[in-house]
């Protein structure tokens, strides 16, 4: 793999985009970010017209590769149709409709673009049904980049004054932030039997930490949640934004038997389009009839809506779960395997399609993993299989049996030159 049109691309894109890529993250990729002109299935291709395994995915939203033929030929139509009209049209409920079929707790949905945006929204709604104001999240969780809860986001951060996740937050909001540890259950009884005195409005959590380790709930950290927000009245918001639509089609609800208030959807629903939704009870969506605002040009936008509409349909057929089940599985054999012929190497978490590399040190985090992850990472894109910085690992619908052997073998090949 040449890289080289790529070098020169991110070279070109410095002197005009902030940092050289548009989103912060894939200026860590090394030795550059890669550059592509074409996507199909599971496969990229950069700008040398080199073909990469693509396990980035998108960060998350491809479940069924890139190109989906059902998705592209909906919005396809769609497209000549019309774009964005300022008006209803029928997608607005058909797709909803879709949704809410598939997620055990929905009732109704809120349209959004992004998952930062979907959580604000979520966040709103706990507040305004409450009347308090304080969220409860969990260490190393990300939500989003807003100032609001980009916070907390170290293991030690627990359970005391949150702090700005980066330069120019705003420290001032932060205060409505109480920082608990996932899967800490006596932590969270103590600070929820406060939620009263602390004004906890809400808790945000992600049920599988997504962004930090795939790191799984414990058996009863999750239903704890639902009977002491239900205790002290507060409101439990799942962010789905990764995991939804991914681990399985009803989400985590379906995953773990556990029924949050409200879920914040996204990246796989809408298959490559952007699209957000915060689903759940009816009686808090509906405060939107009672003067809670809720607002957005691009939201329900007709292009993403029929993507939404075909992911949908496509997703509800369950040989699609089984599929993915079976794709994950054996990467994980396979893969995991190579790694496992030493302690060194480091090992795999996994939440069916999504996957988390584990160094041997076990420390993970947002902003990318400690080991050899970063030897792994140019030395697999040289050969062409396509990583992300951060570790994560996703599948799809398109990886065949070929690309994960293939993968495999590649991997065995660079780990034998360390």
């Amino acid at each position: 793999m040449a890289l080289e049109s790529s070098r020169s691309a991110f070279e070109r894109a410095r002197r005009s985009v902030g940092g050289g890529v548009g989103s912060g993250l894939r200026a860590a990729m090394p030795p550059h970010p890669l550059f592509v002109r074409e996507a199909r299935g599971a496969y990229v291709w950069d700008l040398d017209g080199d073909r990469y395994v693509d396990y980035v995915m998108a960060w998350g939203p491809l479940v069924l590769g890139h190109g989906d033929p059902r998705v592209v030929s909906a919005v396809t139509e769609v497209a000549t149709k019309m774009q964005v009209v300022g008006t209803g049209h029928p997608l607005e409920y058909l797709a909803a409709e879709a949704v809410l079929e598939a997620v055990p707790h929905g009732e109704r949905l809120l349209w959004s673009n992004t998952g930062t945006e979907a959580v604000q929204v979520a966040l709103r709604l706990a507040r305004a049904a409450t009347g308090r104001r304080r969220v409860l999240k969990f260490a190393k969780s990300y939500h989003g980049w807003h100032d609001t809860v980009f916070a907390g986001m170290s293991e030690d951060d627990c359970d005391r004054p949150a702090t700005p996740g980066g330069p120019g937050q705003s420290a001032s909001v932060l205060d409505d932030l109480v920082v608990a540890r996932f899967n800490d259950v006596q932590l969270a009884e103590r600070l929820l039997s406060e939620a009263v005195e602390r004004d906890i409005a809400a808790v945000l959590v992600d049920p599988v930490m997504s962004n930090a380790g795939v790191e799984v709930p414990s058996p009863q950290f999750l239903a704890t949640l639902r009977v002491l927000c239900d205790r002290h009245g507060v409101v439990l918001v799942f962010d789905e934004v990764i995991a939804g639509f991914r681990i399985a089609r009803g989400g985590a609800a379906e995953k773990y038997g556990v029924l949050p208030d409200l879920s914040v959807f996204g990246k796989a629903m809408a298959g490559g389009f952007t699209q957000s939704a915060v689903v759940g009870r009816a009686e808090l969506v509906d405060q939107v009839t009672a003067g809670v605002v809720h607002a957005g040009t691009f939201n329900a936008n007709p292009i993403a809506l029929a993507a939404v509409a075909a992911t949908m349909s496509a997703l509800a057929d369950p040989t699609v779960y089984e599929q993915l089940e079976r794709t994950s599985s054996e990467f994980e054999t396979l893969v995991g395997g190579v790694l496992g012929a030493s302690p060194d190497f480091g090992s795999f978490n996994r939440v069916g399609s999504l996957l988390q590399y584990v160094p041997a040190g076990a420390a993970t985090g947002l902003h990318g993993t400690g080991g050899l992850w970063a030897v792994i990472l140019e030395g697999m894109l040289r050969q062409g299989f396509l990583f992300m910085p951060s570790g994560k690992v996703f599948l799809s619908t398109a990886h065949t049996t070929g690309d994960i052997e293939a993968t495999a073998e590649a991997l065995d090949r660079l780990l034998k030159t360390l």
